[in-house]
């Protein structure tokens, strides 16, 4: 017995000498290596189930952006080619009988509708509308396109605009906050190549189907554009014989997604109540169109659900499902409720497009270290065939972090989930800093997927903690609303509990903790950083410090109806109260802002405010503003900007270390020429 120990002994000594060897040939992370990463996206199966398409984006650092080109592949896998030339193209679809692809593509500043044979050949443009061609669908006979265009100006007016005479009128007519426009239901002959236009409401369309036998289109539509009015979308029922509309719902809750059952008798739609704008994980509702009557079908699941489609029968829908931190595919019986979870993986199944039969789907999978990658697989049985590998470099070369689910006891005994990421080869035992991630919504959810911001932070040396607080979508409808009139209580507490649990395991460094955090993530961070002293540095990313003065610019509906409750004028004191800025005096955390000079989410002001309040006050802080940048930024170099002056940030006041970021090669490449070109010193 002794012996048989030994050996065991002995094998298992040999085995983490051989996986800490591998480790050690392996490198961090850097962010570069998440620019450089290639990204797999706009997956769409035929309706045959033969064939994807699919984009591939790879940096162009000299360009300063992404470029994209478009494959096709073979659904059992195989060697795709490259199938939609330099000029692109976006909004792809076969159409139902699989004869086409379709996609728009900019022609002389507007997007036009393009067609070309799916077995391949030269794409011709299709439409030709005075302005731009919006979303668009098939008729199921493939005759016609039905596409939503906004209504151009006049010429006059025209005339008048481009001489300057731009002044918008805030929120009157089809105007928000910017200058907007009505728009109009198209449909277009595909044979005779021509148009006819199918409303004259004014009106602004969201989301369309035609009817399968094509007389009818059911679209949702507002009749006015205020930025925070979104409850006011009803469903609508267009008859394109006589092209008159009638109104099938009429309540204060915001319908999307509208879809015909096959049998035309009956469709389904998402909205989060049938009477107010609830604050709820998204419902779906089926609605009868002889009686009007409508009824939830999606109550029985507790989630997320997205990309809903129909069995052909029209017994069945199939749709997306994250459930806490992983997503699935279900289906979901429409007269009973029943709900059945197709797949089981660990991580996130995102279900891009299935074939006409629903036998087979394309999907994308991530998971903690491993990067998105698209998969086909039968519906009723679970069979992966990998279509691409987009990056096999990651795991080959890099030494990444091993991600995990946590649970922890909030201040008030609530159970609180989480992620926590940690470095390769760590100890147990080894107390190390610790990043404290903080993510957007209120209503997101941090989820089994890849991120690389937490390999980077761990070939840097840190562990990484991402809460899912109360508020967090993707669990039940009574968490996502645990936050309701208390923003910044319980969610601040559920991530001060969850720090705790990391420094009473031994993981985390009560002395070197860090935190970041976008959007709503920047919100709470900034919150969180003027009620503790415990966090060393703070990365305030797109924050919010003072909800009265963000209540005319930015997005309020969430904070009047849930989170804070009211209006400034009828409850200042909760506004205030909610506020970081109000807090601004007790910040000791050295505090990095960053914000987008374009950001219509959450205003670029407000972080010049928090600034502004920090930097007079003789606080350590540094504000970082990126121009054109809307709330999620597109420019790559700005990206590295961000993420870098970021981590000099954290290295230098949570570790009290000096840090000196990578070198692009593109960048060395230049610094050598420029030191060959310089003049020696005499």
């Amino acid at each position: 017995m002794k012996r048989r120990s030994t050996a065991v002994f002995a094998l298992l000594l040999s085995t983490a000498f051989l996986l800490n060897a591998q480790v050690a040939q392996k490198r961090p992370m850097t962010i570069d290596d998440g620019l450089n990463m290639a990204n797999v996206g706009s997956a769409l199966l035929s309706p045959d189930g033969r064939q994807v398409l699919y984009s591939l984006s790879a940096l162009d650092w000299a360009n300063n952006k992404r470029k994209t080109i478009y494959y096709m592949i073979s659904s059992e896998g195989g060697e795709p080619r490259q199938y939609i030339g330099e000029a692109g193209g976006n909004a792809f679809q076969f159409s139902p009988d699989g004869t086409f692809l379709t996609f728009t593509r900019s022609v002389d500043k507007f997007n036009q509708i393009f067609i070309m044979p799916t077995f391949g050949g030269e794409a011709v443009q299709l439409t030709k509308h005075e302005n731009s061609v919006g979303s668009y669908k098939w008729s199921r006979d493939s005759q016609t396109i039905f596409f939503v265009a906004a209504e151009p100006r006049g010429k006059d007016e025209e005339k008048k605009f481009k001489a300057g005479e731009d002044a918008v009128f805030i929120d009157e007519g089809p105007n928000g906050q910017e200058e907007g426009s009505w728009n109009a239901l198209w449909g277009f002959d595909v044979k005779a190549k021509k148009e006819s236009r199918l409303t004259d409401e004014k009106i602004i369309i969201g989301g369309f189907d035609p009817s399968p036998d094509g007389t009818r289109v059911l679209y949702a539509a507002r009749a006015e554009n205020r930025r925070n009015q979104g409850y006011l979308s009803e469903i609508y029922l267009l008859d394109l014989k006589d092209k008159k509309s009638i109104r099938l719902t009429d309540n204060k809750a915001p319908e999307s997604g509208v879809l015909w059952a096959p049998d035309g008798k009956s469709f389904v739609y998402s909205a989060p109540d049938d009477k107010a704008w609830e604050l709820s994980n998204g419902k779906l509702w089926l609605m009868d169109l002889d009686t009007k009557q409508h009824r939830m079908i999606s109550g029985r699941f507790e989630g997320n659900i997205g990309g809903h489609v129909w069995t052909p029968d029209g017994k069945s829908l199939l749709f997306s499902g994250t459930q806490r931190t992983d997503a699935n595919l279900f289906k979901l019986d429409v007269a009973s409720g029943e709900v059945i979870r197709l797949t089981g993986v660990t991580g996130t199944l995102s279900a891009g497009s299935f074939s006409a039969d629903r036998k087979k789907m394309v999907y994308a999978f991530s998971d903690f270290d491993t990067p998105p990658d698209l998969f086909v697989s039968p519906t009723a049985e679970f069979k992966p065939i990998r279509l691409t590998d987009a990056n096999p470099w990651i795991k080959k070369d890099l030494a990444l972090a091993s991600g995990k689910v946590i649970r922890w006891k909030s201040k008030d005994g609530l159970e609180i989930e989480g992620l926590l990421f940690l470095p390769a080869g760590y100890q147990p035992g080894r107390k190390i800093p610790l990043m404290l991630n903080i993510h957007g919504g209120p209503a997101g959810s941090f989820g089994n997927r890849f991120s690389d911001k937490y390999h980077v932070y761990a070939g840097l040396g840190y562990a990484s903690l991402c809460p899912n607080v109360r508020g967090s979508s993707g669990y039940t409808d009574a968490l996502l609303r645990g936050n309701m009139r208390d923003i910044g209580n319980g969610d601040y507490w559920d991530l001060m509990t969850g720090v705790d649990y990391l420094v009473r395991e031994g993981i985390a460094d009560p002395e070197k903790l860090g935190l970041r955090g976008w959007s709503y993530g920047g919100i709470l961070g900034g919150w969180t950083i003027t009620q503790t002293n415990r966090f060393k540095a703070a990365s305030i990313g797109a924050m919010v410090a003072d909800w009265t003065s963000e209540y005319g610019p930015g997005f309020n509906h969430d904070i009047r109806l849930w989170y804070i409750g009211g209006t400034p004028w009828d409850n200042p004191d909760g506004y205030r109260k909610r506020s970081a800025l109000t807090y601004a005096k007790n910040v000791t955390t050295p505090t990095l802002i960053l914000h987008g000079a374009s950001d219509t989410t959450d205003t670029e002001a407000q972080s010049m405010n928090f600034f502004a309040y920090l930097k007079d006050m003789g606080k350590t802080v540094r504000y970082i503003k990126f121009p054109r940048e809307p709330h999620g930024f597109g420019e790559p170099r700005h990206q590295r900007i961000r993420d870098v002056e970021e981590i000099a940030w954290m290295q230098k006041y949570v570790l009290g270390a000096e840090w000196k970021s990578w070198i692009r090669p593109e960048d060395a490449k230049k610094d050598e020429k420029t030191d060959d070109k310089k003049s020696p010193v005499s």
